[in-house]
């Protein structure tokens, strides 16, 4: 199984960026993915997620209305479209995958990626 992020990167206060999560080795239709961010001497957040079953999704109070989830299953990709980026959205953002939402809500998923660095500068 494999999680591969991509998309990160420097940008200013005010700016955007898509980060890709592509999945590969789990049928894909059959799992809930969530993206996390961890920024440095903090704990691992739960940013979004979106249902594999009712296409549903979650959003944490900080990002709402800026994040959008989405997910591509023919492409086995989940997308999440990151607007007017914060200097206090500066971390590393994993997705994950899980069938249970459960497990993502506990954040105790079972397959992570490895996870790619957003810098925010004001």
């Amino acid at each position: 199984v494999q999680l591969v992020e991509s998309g990160g990167g420097l940008v200013q206060a005010g700016g955007s960026l898509r980060l890709s999560c592509a999945v590969s080795g789990l049928a894909f239709d059959d799992f809930h993915i969530a993206w996390f961010r961890q920024a440095p001497g903090k704990e691992r957040e739960r940013v979004s997620y979106i249902s594999s079953t009712t296409g549903d999704t979650y959003y944490t109070d900080s990002v709402k209305g800026r994040f959008t989830i989405s997910r591509d299953n023919s492409k086995k990709t989940v997308y999440l479209q990151m607007d007017s980026l914060k200097p206090e959205d500066t971390a590393v953002y994993f997705c994950a995958a899980d069938r249970s939402l459960s497990a993502l809500r506990l954040k105790r998923p079972v397959h992570w990626g490895q996870g790619t660095q957003v810098t925010v500068s004001s």
